[in-house]
Protein backbone atom coordinates (compact mmCIF):
# COMPACT_ATOMS: atom_id res chain seq x y z
CA UNK A 1 0.00 0.00 0.00
CA UNK A 2 1.17 3.32 -1.11
CA UNK A 3 0.11 6.27 1.78
CA UNK A 4 0.71 10.10 1.31
CA UNK A 5 1.40 10.82 5.02
CA UNK A 6 1.11 14.65 5.38
CA UNK A 7 2.89 16.61 8.43
CA UNK A 8 5.10 13.50 8.06
CA UNK A 9 8.34 14.69 9.43
CA UNK A 10 6.51 15.67 12.64
CA UNK A 11 6.29 13.97 16.05
CA UNK A 12 3.18 11.74 14.79
CA UNK A 13 4.07 11.47 11.70
CA UNK A 14 7.17 10.65 11.88
CA UNK A 15 6.12 7.40 13.85
CA UNK A 16 3.26 6.69 11.76
CA UNK A 17 6.35 6.73 8.44
CA UNK A 18 8.63 4.58 10.12
CA UNK A 19 5.28 2.01 11.38
CA UNK A 20 4.11 1.93 7.80
CA UNK A 21 7.77 1.49 6.40
CA UNK A 22 8.17 -1.65 9.10
CA UNK A 23 5.02 -3.47 7.41
CA UNK A 24 6.11 -3.43 4.39
CA UNK A 25 3.96 -0.32 3.14
CA UNK A 26 5.48 2.35 0.69
CA UNK A 27 5.18 6.06 2.88
CA UNK A 28 5.48 9.06 0.96
CA UNK A 29 6.03 12.08 2.57
CA UNK A 30 4.95 15.36 2.49
CA UNK A 31 5.82 18.10 4.46
CA UNK A 32 6.18 21.93 4.84
CA UNK A 33 9.59 21.89 6.36
CA UNK A 34 8.69 25.27 8.18
CA UNK A 35 11.44 26.50 10.25
CA UNK A 36 9.43 26.93 13.06
CA UNK A 37 8.72 23.67 13.37
CA UNK A 38 11.64 22.27 11.70
CA UNK A 39 14.72 24.93 12.54
CA UNK A 40 16.63 21.52 12.08
CA UNK A 41 16.05 19.44 9.22
CA UNK A 42 14.58 16.61 10.20
CA UNK A 43 16.44 12.88 9.24
CA UNK A 44 14.63 10.95 6.35
CA UNK A 45 13.04 8.45 7.76
CA UNK A 46 13.56 5.69 4.93
CA UNK A 47 16.38 5.54 2.33
CA UNK A 48 14.68 5.53 -0.99
CA UNK A 49 11.71 7.10 0.27
CA UNK A 50 9.64 9.49 -1.49
CA UNK A 51 9.58 13.09 0.01
CA UNK A 52 7.83 16.26 -1.03
CA UNK A 53 8.40 19.50 0.38
CA UNK A 54 5.14 21.21 0.17
CA UNK A 55 2.46 22.88 2.60
CA UNK A 56 -1.21 21.06 2.56
CA UNK A 57 -2.34 24.30 1.57
CA UNK A 58 -0.49 24.48 -1.72
CA UNK A 59 -2.83 22.52 -4.54
CA UNK A 60 -0.55 22.33 -7.24
CA UNK A 61 2.40 20.95 -5.05
CA UNK A 62 -0.47 17.83 -3.91
CA UNK A 63 -1.13 16.58 -7.42
CA UNK A 64 2.65 14.93 -7.74
CA UNK A 65 2.55 14.18 -4.43
CA UNK A 66 -0.84 11.82 -4.71
CA UNK A 67 0.11 10.25 -8.14
CA UNK A 68 -0.06 6.58 -7.31
CA UNK A 69 -1.36 6.66 -4.35
CA UNK A 70 -3.42 4.14 -2.29
CA UNK A 71 -4.78 5.90 0.56
CA UNK A 72 -3.85 9.54 2.65
CA UNK A 73 -2.91 9.72 6.26
CA UNK A 74 -3.52 12.74 6.90
CA UNK A 75 -1.44 14.73 10.24
CA UNK A 76 -0.52 17.62 9.19
CA UNK A 77 -2.32 20.26 11.34
CA UNK A 78 -1.57 23.02 13.78
CA UNK A 79 -1.82 21.74 17.69
CA UNK A 80 -2.61 22.72 21.00
CA UNK A 81 -5.03 25.31 22.93
CA UNK A 82 -3.05 27.78 21.41
CA UNK A 83 -1.56 31.47 22.81
CA UNK A 84 -4.85 33.73 22.49
CA UNK A 85 -7.79 34.48 20.20
CA UNK A 86 -5.07 36.11 18.14
CA UNK A 87 -4.11 32.07 16.69
CA UNK A 88 -7.90 31.48 15.61
CA UNK A 89 -6.75 32.49 11.34
CA UNK A 90 -3.80 30.46 11.75
CA UNK A 91 -5.88 27.57 13.13
CA UNK A 92 -8.33 27.79 10.54
CA UNK A 93 -6.21 27.91 7.57
CA UNK A 94 -4.02 25.53 9.03
CA UNK A 95 -6.41 22.89 10.06
CA UNK A 96 -9.64 23.48 8.20
CA UNK A 97 -8.70 25.36 5.26
CA UNK A 98 -5.48 22.68 4.44
CA UNK A 99 -7.90 19.72 4.77
CA UNK A 100 -10.55 21.61 2.64
CA UNK A 101 -7.86 21.83 -0.03
CA UNK A 102 -6.13 17.96 0.23
CA UNK A 103 -9.59 16.62 0.28
CA UNK A 104 -10.05 18.50 -3.30
CA UNK A 105 -7.23 17.35 -4.67
CA UNK A 106 -7.71 13.14 -3.57
CA UNK A 107 -11.36 14.10 -4.99
CA UNK A 108 -9.26 15.04 -8.50
CA UNK A 109 -6.67 12.32 -8.38
CA UNK A 110 -9.46 9.72 -7.28
CA UNK A 111 -7.60 8.55 -4.32
CA UNK A 112 -10.81 7.12 -2.26
CA UNK A 113 -8.76 6.67 1.58
CA UNK A 114 -8.51 9.02 4.13
CA UNK A 115 -7.44 8.35 7.51
CA UNK A 116 -7.60 11.99 9.58
CA UNK A 117 -5.64 12.49 12.52
CA UNK A 118 -8.83 13.51 15.09
CA UNK A 119 -8.91 14.99 18.36
CA UNK A 120 -10.83 14.16 21.67
CA UNK A 121 -11.19 17.87 22.28
CA UNK A 122 -14.05 17.42 20.10
CA UNK A 123 -15.85 16.36 23.12
CA UNK A 124 -15.32 19.62 25.24
CA UNK A 125 -16.21 17.92 28.36
CA UNK A 126 -16.31 14.43 29.39
CA UNK A 127 -19.12 12.07 30.39
CA UNK A 128 -20.49 12.92 33.71
CA UNK A 129 -22.96 11.43 35.80
CA UNK A 130 -24.98 12.92 38.73
CA UNK A 131 -26.14 11.02 41.52
CA UNK A 132 -29.93 12.16 41.36
CA UNK A 133 -30.00 13.35 37.77
CA UNK A 134 -28.12 10.86 35.90
CA UNK A 135 -26.08 11.91 33.04
CA UNK A 136 -25.74 15.40 32.19
CA UNK A 137 -24.04 18.11 30.15
CA UNK A 138 -22.40 20.70 32.34
CA UNK A 139 -21.71 24.30 30.37
CA UNK A 140 -18.38 26.24 30.13
CA UNK A 141 -16.58 26.38 33.19
CA UNK A 142 -17.44 30.20 35.26
CA UNK A 143 -13.93 32.14 35.09
CA UNK A 144 -15.29 33.33 38.95
CA UNK A 145 -15.20 30.03 39.47
CA UNK A 146 -11.61 29.03 38.63
CA UNK A 147 -10.56 32.02 40.17
CA UNK A 148 -11.72 30.70 43.27
CA UNK A 149 -9.82 27.67 42.78
CA UNK A 150 -13.78 25.34 42.41
CA UNK A 151 -12.64 23.50 39.30
CA UNK A 152 -14.70 20.49 39.56
CA UNK A 153 -17.81 21.00 37.33
CA UNK A 154 -21.04 20.83 38.71
CA UNK A 155 -24.37 19.44 37.71
CA UNK A 156 -26.21 22.03 36.05
CA UNK A 157 -29.87 21.35 37.47
CA UNK A 158 -28.74 20.84 41.16
CA UNK A 159 -25.28 21.68 41.48
CA UNK A 160 -24.05 18.59 43.46
CA UNK A 161 -21.01 17.22 42.63
CA UNK A 162 -20.18 15.12 39.23
CA UNK A 163 -18.38 11.71 38.87
CA UNK A 164 -16.53 11.64 35.32
CA UNK A 165 -16.73 8.67 33.24
CA UNK A 166 -15.58 7.42 30.00
CA UNK A 167 -17.04 9.00 26.44
CA UNK A 168 -18.36 7.30 23.55
CA UNK A 169 -17.54 7.93 19.54
CA UNK A 170 -21.43 8.45 19.60
CA UNK A 171 -21.33 11.09 22.48
CA UNK A 172 -22.33 15.22 21.22
CA UNK A 173 -19.73 17.15 20.15
CA UNK A 174 -19.41 20.12 22.19
CA UNK A 175 -15.91 21.49 21.26
CA UNK A 176 -14.75 24.09 23.76
CA UNK A 177 -11.84 26.31 22.52
CA UNK A 178 -10.55 27.18 18.97
CA UNK A 179 -8.70 24.02 18.27
CA UNK A 180 -11.32 22.11 18.80
CA UNK A 181 -13.71 23.82 16.61
CA UNK A 182 -10.69 23.44 13.55
CA UNK A 183 -11.04 19.36 14.63
CA UNK A 184 -14.41 19.39 14.33
CA UNK A 185 -14.71 20.94 11.28
CA UNK A 186 -12.32 18.49 9.92
CA UNK A 187 -14.06 15.44 10.39
CA UNK A 188 -17.43 17.61 8.97
CA UNK A 189 -15.67 18.05 5.41
CA UNK A 190 -13.74 14.18 5.42
CA UNK A 191 -17.40 12.78 5.96
CA UNK A 192 -18.83 15.66 3.11
CA UNK A 193 -15.94 14.67 0.87
CA UNK A 194 -16.66 10.69 1.56
CA UNK A 195 -20.23 10.93 0.61
CA UNK A 196 -19.81 13.00 -2.84
CA UNK A 197 -16.62 11.12 -3.94
CA UNK A 198 -17.95 7.55 -2.62
CA UNK A 199 -14.79 8.00 -0.52
CA UNK A 200 -14.25 6.31 2.86
CA UNK A 201 -12.73 8.16 5.39
CA UNK A 202 -11.62 7.23 9.20
CA UNK A 203 -10.98 9.63 11.98
CA UNK A 204 -9.44 8.42 14.83
CA UNK A 205 -9.67 10.88 17.73
CA UNK A 206 -6.27 11.21 19.69
CA UNK A 207 -6.10 11.02 23.41
CA UNK A 208 -3.09 12.70 24.93
CA UNK A 209 -0.18 11.65 22.66
CA UNK A 210 3.41 11.13 24.35
CA UNK A 211 6.67 9.69 23.59
CA UNK A 212 10.45 10.75 21.85
CA UNK A 213 10.14 13.18 19.36
CA UNK A 214 8.10 15.53 21.21
CA UNK A 215 8.93 19.17 20.64
CA UNK A 216 10.07 21.02 23.19
CA UNK A 217 9.74 24.37 24.40
CA UNK A 218 6.36 25.80 22.28
CA UNK A 219 3.04 26.57 24.10
CA UNK A 220 1.41 24.77 21.02
CA UNK A 221 2.77 21.09 22.22
CA UNK A 222 0.61 18.81 24.72
CA UNK A 223 1.09 18.85 28.43
CA UNK A 224 3.62 15.67 28.95
CA UNK A 225 6.10 17.70 26.59
CA UNK A 226 5.99 20.76 28.64
CA UNK A 227 6.69 18.83 31.99
CA UNK A 228 9.55 17.42 29.81
CA UNK A 229 11.00 20.17 28.37
CA UNK A 230 10.87 21.78 32.49
CA UNK A 231 12.78 18.93 33.66
CA UNK A 232 15.14 19.23 30.54
CA UNK A 233 15.97 22.93 31.97
CA UNK A 234 16.21 21.72 35.61
CA UNK A 235 12.98 23.34 36.53
CA UNK A 236 9.96 21.77 38.11
CA UNK A 237 6.49 20.93 35.79
CA UNK A 238 4.05 23.62 36.88
CA UNK A 239 0.93 21.76 37.04
CA UNK A 240 -2.46 23.72 36.35
CA UNK A 241 -5.52 23.95 38.58
CA UNK A 242 -5.29 21.29 41.27
CA UNK A 243 -3.71 18.73 39.34
CA UNK A 244 -6.46 16.31 39.45
CA UNK A 245 -7.63 16.79 35.88
CA UNK A 246 -8.01 13.33 34.16
CA UNK A 247 -6.73 12.81 30.81
CA UNK A 248 -6.06 9.48 29.24
CA UNK A 249 -2.10 9.27 28.08
CA UNK A 250 -1.38 6.90 24.91
CA UNK A 251 1.93 6.65 23.46
CA UNK A 252 2.87 7.64 20.20
CA UNK A 253 4.03 3.75 19.65
CA UNK A 254 0.43 2.86 20.10
CA UNK A 255 -0.87 5.80 17.91
CA UNK A 256 1.24 4.75 14.72
CA UNK A 257 0.20 0.90 15.27
CA UNK A 258 -3.57 2.31 15.28
CA UNK A 259 -3.16 4.12 11.96
CA UNK A 260 -1.44 1.45 10.36
CA UNK A 261 -4.34 -1.30 11.31
CA UNK A 262 -7.03 1.70 10.36
CA UNK A 263 -5.39 2.01 6.71
CA UNK A 264 -5.08 -1.25 6.27
CA UNK A 265 -9.04 -1.76 6.99
CA UNK A 266 -10.77 1.19 5.12
CA UNK A 267 -10.47 -0.71 1.43
CA UNK A 268 -13.21 -2.72 2.94
CA UNK A 269 -15.20 0.01 4.37
CA UNK A 270 -18.47 1.16 2.49
CA UNK A 271 -18.04 3.73 0.28
CA UNK A 272 -19.30 7.04 0.84
CA UNK A 273 -18.49 6.49 4.63
CA UNK A 274 -17.45 8.18 7.58
CA UNK A 275 -15.53 6.31 10.74
CA UNK A 276 -14.78 8.17 13.83
CA UNK A 277 -12.53 5.87 16.59
CA UNK A 278 -11.73 7.39 20.18
CA UNK A 279 -7.76 6.22 20.45
CA UNK A 280 -6.69 6.13 23.88
CA UNK A 281 -4.93 3.92 26.33
CA UNK A 282 -7.85 2.90 28.08
CA UNK A 283 -6.72 3.98 31.88
CA UNK A 284 -7.26 7.78 32.65
CA UNK A 285 -4.36 9.56 34.82
CA UNK A 286 -4.69 12.90 36.57
CA UNK A 287 -2.20 15.50 35.41
CA UNK A 288 -0.53 15.44 38.49
CA UNK A 289 0.24 11.94 38.15
CA UNK A 290 1.91 12.35 34.63
CA UNK A 291 3.89 15.25 36.46
CA UNK A 292 5.04 13.28 39.44
CA UNK A 293 5.88 10.14 37.39
CA UNK A 294 8.19 12.23 34.74
CA UNK A 295 9.84 13.68 37.86
CA UNK A 296 10.72 11.00 39.33
CA UNK A 297 12.08 9.10 36.40
CA UNK A 298 13.59 12.16 35.55
CA UNK A 299 15.36 12.63 38.55
CA UNK A 300 13.49 15.73 39.69
CA UNK A 301 12.94 18.30 40.60
CA UNK A 302 8.99 17.44 41.88
CA UNK A 303 5.94 19.11 40.41
CA UNK A 304 4.66 22.62 41.65
CA UNK A 305 0.82 22.87 41.45
CA UNK A 306 0.30 26.30 41.01
CA UNK A 307 -3.65 26.49 41.14
CA UNK A 308 -3.34 28.62 37.28
CA UNK A 309 -5.57 28.02 34.84
CA UNK A 310 -7.04 28.86 31.15
CA UNK A 311 -10.01 29.16 30.23
CA UNK A 312 -9.80 27.01 26.80
CA UNK A 313 -9.23 23.88 28.68
CA UNK A 314 -12.16 21.42 29.93
CA UNK A 315 -11.51 19.72 33.45
CA UNK A 316 -12.18 15.90 32.62
CA UNK A 317 -11.96 14.16 29.44
CA UNK A 318 -11.43 10.34 28.68
CA UNK A 319 -12.88 7.94 26.45
CA UNK A 320 -13.27 4.48 25.78
CA UNK A 321 -11.10 2.92 22.90
CA UNK A 322 -13.59 -0.28 22.57
CA UNK A 323 -14.87 0.13 19.50
CA UNK A 324 -11.10 0.77 17.58
CA UNK A 325 -10.41 -2.45 19.96
CA UNK A 326 -13.70 -4.57 19.29
CA UNK A 327 -13.78 -3.19 15.06
CA UNK A 328 -10.02 -3.51 14.86
CA UNK A 329 -8.13 -5.75 16.92
CA UNK A 330 -5.73 -2.65 18.54
CA UNK A 331 -4.62 -3.08 21.72
CA UNK A 332 -1.79 -0.76 23.02
CA UNK A 333 1.08 -2.13 24.30
CA UNK A 334 3.35 0.60 26.24
CA UNK A 335 2.00 0.96 29.93
CA UNK A 336 1.71 4.44 31.75
CA UNK A 337 4.34 3.83 33.80
CA UNK A 338 7.44 2.35 31.45
CA UNK A 339 5.96 4.63 28.90
CA UNK A 340 6.73 8.00 31.44
CA UNK A 341 10.08 6.44 32.55
CA UNK A 342 11.09 6.26 28.75
CA UNK A 343 10.21 9.04 27.32
CA UNK A 344 12.01 11.13 30.71
CA UNK A 345 14.83 10.29 29.55
CA UNK A 346 13.90 9.97 25.98
CA UNK A 347 15.25 13.26 22.86
CA UNK A 348 12.75 16.03 21.87
CA UNK A 349 12.26 17.72 18.91
CA UNK A 350 14.69 21.23 18.82
CA UNK A 351 11.83 24.23 18.18
CA UNK A 352 12.21 27.09 16.64
CA UNK A 353 12.78 28.98 20.27
CA UNK A 354 16.05 26.56 20.62
CA UNK A 355 17.60 28.72 17.60
CA UNK A 356 16.29 32.16 17.67
CA UNK A 357 14.56 33.99 20.54
CA UNK A 358 13.11 36.08 17.95
CA UNK A 359 10.71 33.63 16.43
CA UNK A 360 7.23 33.80 17.68
CA UNK A 361 4.07 31.50 17.34
CA UNK A 362 1.96 32.70 14.37
CA UNK A 363 0.42 30.89 11.38
CA UNK A 364 4.00 29.25 10.12
CA UNK A 365 3.40 26.86 13.14
CA UNK A 366 1.34 24.94 9.83
CA UNK A 367 -0.47 23.00 8.09
CA UNK A 368 2.11 20.40 6.73
CA UNK A 369 4.39 21.59 8.99
CA UNK A 370 4.55 18.54 10.84
CA UNK A 371 2.97 20.31 14.24
CA UNK A 372 2.15 16.50 15.05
Amino acid sequence: MRVLVTGGAGFIGSHIVAALTAGGHEPVVLDALLPSAHPVPPPRPAPGARWFHADVRDAAALAPALRGVDAVCHQAAMVGLGKDVADTPAYVSCNDLGTATLLAAMAEAGVPDLLLAGSMVVYGEGRYDCGAHGRVVPGPRDPADLAAGRFEPRCPRCGDALAPGLVGEDAPADPRNVYAATKLAQEHLAAAWARATGGRAVSLRYHNVYGPGMPRDTPYAGVASFFRSSLARGEAPRVFEDGRQRRDFVHVRDVAAANVLALAALPGRPPGSFRAYNTGSGTPHTIAEAATALATAHGGPDPVVTGDYRLGDVRHITASSARLRAELGWRPEVDFAAGMADFAHAPQRATAADVSADVSGDAALAAGGGRR
